[in-house]
């Protein structure tokens, strides 16, 4: 797990509980990894969204040519 990106509240709050540094900072860490993930995959998601809106303005503008 990389210490330079950690959860400092999540640390805080293990250490004040009782866990070792040691997990303390590894918990920490793969929570912020976590985090990380999922903003990855909302970036990733508002990306397919616009795609499949524009696709879907060409494809209807396509039928409403034809048609009209």
């Amino acid at each position: 797990a990389s210490m330079s990106m950690m959860i400092i509240e999540v640390y805080d709050a293990l250490r004040d509980a009782g866990a070792s540094d040691e997990k303390s900072r590894a918990a920490a860490s793969a929570l912020a990894n976590y985090e990380n993930r999922f903003q990855k995959l909302e970036v990733d998601n508002a990306v397919l969204k616009w795609m499949v809106g524009a696709n879907l303005a060409l494809t209807i503008s396509l039928v409403a040519k034809t048609f009209f």
